[in-house]
């Protein structure tokens, strides 16, 4: 059995920023409600015609993580590609960034498990390199929400929060078997899926056009979120999770370096913080920016902290998310 390790990260999101007042001038709403409820004061949307897309946010910032790591697409494997805000129901982003970036005719497996998504996809990379079937993966979360939001009074909870934006890891064959990825730790509660769900088309066809086409308003299309419920067991799961990483490789919460949680909500991250005792410096979170960028927020999250240096070598990194479905799970990494 082999190991894996990250070697090279990147992210990318989009030059338009949309801040709380923005968004106060299409909606009931203000700056310091969704910052006190959020964290968020601003975020990325994706504009008409700026040339961006899930799939084209995942490759400019798939370039970015293969430079870091010095491969070229040709190097690469395998790609998992996490979203739920595809470019197309079907084929998924993964071809597409086969296709863009010019790699050879390898596997491309799309990943739908929401804001768990980059930690399901992580953890499908570490067992492939594991195996010995593959030396180097591409993993990308990406995501763009603005395409399928609704931008009035009545879709204000769900709306305020979410962002557009991309990152990408590849996680490559560790030689040195120092190190690396420890270990991934995944869970699921279907039961709990109509929580947090939305049941409609895509980004590239969204809600407004439908009305119009069809003359009818057919809410069931945006995003539905049961937010207090969603925060009760983002809470519980997260810590659970976190918990069963650590002590699987004999470790403790103080032996945390940078703990990088996924970005739903800045208080679900503060609160664990809190919880498990890890201090400012320890914490990575960037929500206030970006807001939730569900698949791509850790991703993203993890290449701005190791740009500014806040990941080092030999650091104790620890990744955790929740999400729709709902899925948790958790990834342990020494740097």
């Amino acid at each position: 059995m082999y190991s894996s390790k990250i070697t090279g990260v990147g992210h990318y999101v989009p030059e338009n920023i949309v801040t709380n007042e923005d968004l106060s001038k299409l909606m009931d709403t203000n700056d310091a409600w969704i910052e006190e409820r959020t964290g968020i004061k601003e975020r990325r949307h994706i504009k008409k015609g700026d040339g961006n897309s899930t799939s084209i946010m995942g490759v400019k910032a798939s370039r970015i993580a293969l430079e870091r790591a010095g491969l070229k697409p040709e190097d690469i494997d395998m790609i998992v590609f996490a979203t739920l805000s595809p470019d197309m129901y079907f084929p998924g982003g993964g071809v597409q960034v086969q296709e863009m970036m010019g790699m050879r005719t390898i596997p491309a497996l799309d990943v739908r498990n929401q804001c768990s998504g980059f930690v399901y996809s992580l953890s499908v990379a570490d067992q492939f390199i594991k195996t010995g079937m593959y030396k180097h993966v591409l993993v990308v979360g990406s995501e763009n929400h603005s395409g399928g939001l609704d931008f009035t009074t009545r879709g204000r909870g769900v709306s305020v929060i979410f962002g557009d934006g991309a990152g990408a890891v590849v996680v490559s064959r560790n030689e040195s078997n120092e190190g690396g990825i420890l270990s991934t730790h995944l869970h699921s509660e279907g039961k709990h899926k109509d929580e947090l769900a939305l049941q409609g088309p895509t980004t590239q066809h969204w809600v407004p056009e439908i009305i119009t086409e069809n003359d009818q308003e057919n809410i069931p299309y945006y995003p539905y979120m049961n937010g207090q419920f969603v925060f009760k067991h983002a809470v519980v799961r997260f810590s659970q999770v976190i918990m069963e990483g650590l002590e699987a490789n004999n470790l403790t919460t103080q032996d945390i370096d940078m703990f990088i949680p996924h970005q739903a909500n800045l208080r679900i991250s503060q609160y664990i913080q809190h919880k498990m005792k890890v201090p400012d410096e320890k914490v990575f979170n960037n929500i206030q920016k970006y807001g939730n960028t569900t698949a791509a927020s850790i991703p993203i999250a993890l290449s701005e902290a190791w740009e500014t240096g806040k990941i080092k070598e030999g650091d104790l990194v620890v990744l955790a998310a929740f999400g729709s479905g709902f899925t948790w799970g958790s990834v342990v990494i020494k740097w």
